[in-house]
Order: C-alpha cells, then structure tokens, then sequence
C-alpha cells in the first residue's frame, strides 16, 4: 500500500498577460507538490477566483489594466488571511518592494521569471507550510519553532541554523545583494555592492556568484584606466 502524501498546493496565478501567466503555469507544475487551479487576469476575475476557489497561494504581479496588484496583495491579505502571495513582477522601484515586504509577501521575483529562482522560493514555501501545519497542532510554542518560521529557515535540534538555501548562503544576506543590484541599473562590482550590505568584498563576491549561478544576474568584465578589468554584476531585465 502507497503511503499517504499531502494533496497539491492549489495556486492562483493573477497576471494580466496570457503569455506570460501559461508560462508561469507551466513552471510552477513542472514542481512537485503544486497545483494551478486558475488563472486572472483583471482584478474582476481575480476577486471571483479568490472567492470560489480559496487556493493556498496567489502569484501576483503589480501591474494590471485598472487596478494595483499592491492593492490587491492588501486586500488579500485583509479578506483571504489563509493565502499567501508571492509577487512577480517587472517593477523594480525599490517602495513597490518595500511595500510587498511590508504587506506580507512571502516572496518577491522579478521578471524574467527565472525557472530555478522560482522554484528556490517553492521548495522554501513548502517547508515553510509544513512547519506552520505542525504548529498549528503543538500546545504551546518554543523559541526554535519560531525561528523555523522565519525567513525559511529551521534550527536543528543543537541550536544551529539550518538554511533551505544553499550551504553558506544567508537569506537576509541575499535579499540585501538583490535589493543593492535593483537600485543600481548601470551594475555594480564586488567591491561596491559590498559596501552598500555592509560585508566583506569576498563575502559580496560570492552571493553576486550564486545570483549568477541561479541566473538571476550576469557579469560583465569591465576594463577601466588602469589596473585589471573588473566583474560588473547586473539584474537580468
């Protein structure tokens, strides 16, 4: 006899341009443990959607003819309190991310929607509901199973934290990379992303490396006056 698995995580993808939302279907079943049970692509059919169909999870973009998806993420947040969002999107002005981050995102991806960053935040939203299910059916609550709680990451039984990202990469540390490259759209070096996160130039180099290992971002080598040419790190757009 099989053993019982949990069923799929039921998504909701709200994007108004059709292309791009059957792509982003495609993508996120092509990852197991998830299920697309729709598509909107106005704010209408996203309302009527959330309603009749309660999914688990809503990948949102921001910009949608005659209405804000910031304002959509709050009105879910207000109306839907057991569905989460994940925001994918274009805009890169840093308020629209502070916003997101502030209105209880549990992710935000820019587009080009990139296959492994996508599923980088699925493997993570995942655990993050496992954790939250068995919670919700403990007595009381530790300091460790808050920590497991947040910003995906869980702490062994010794204390230690245990990244759901790659072994010496930190979310915290990467988010602050990411962020200092969407500011910056003429790219920036080791050296200077490193002064902006408040880290080493070795500590810089190597998360701008796993970006573009992740293919989230590209180098370039840039050849000044004098000295060696230098790697200049930029977002893909």
């Amino acid at each position: 006899m099989n053993a019982m698995t949990n069923p799929p995580i039921e998504v909701l993808i709200i994007e108004d341009d059709v292309k791009i939302a059957e792509i982003n279907r495609r993508f996120v079943e092509q990852i197991d443990g998830f299920r697309v049970v729709g598509i909107a692509t106005d704010e209408p059919q996203a309302n009527a959607q959330l309603e009749v169909l309660n999914p688990q999870l809503v990948l949102l973009d921001i910009y949608f003819p005659g209405a804000s998806g910031l304002s959509m993420l709050h009105h879910i947040r207000a109306h839907h309190r057991e569905t989460d969002i994940i925001m994918i999107t274009a805009a890169r002005e840093s308020e629209a991310v502070r916003e997101a981050i502030r209105g209880g995102a549990f992710d935000y991806i820019m587009k080009p929607l990139v296959f492994n960053r996508l599923k980088e935040t699925l493997v993570r939203y995942t655990a993050y509901r496992a954790e939250l299910d068995r919670l919700t059916r403990s007595d009381a609550l530790s300091q460790s199973d808050v920590d497991r709680l947040t910003l995906g990451s869980s702490r062994a039984d010794n204390g230690e934290p245990h990244s759901l990202t790659p072994k010496g990469i930190d979310r915290l540390t990467l988010d602050k990379v990411v962020q200092a490259l969407a500011g910056d759209g003429a790219g920036m070096t080791a050296e200077q992303v490193a002064k902006v996160i408040g880290a080493s130039r070795s500590t810089s180099r190597r998360y701008l490396e796993h970006l573009v290992g992740q293919g989230d971002v590209y180098a370039d080598l840039s050849y000044g006056v004098v000295g060696r040419p230098e790697r200049v790190y930029r977002t893909k757009h």
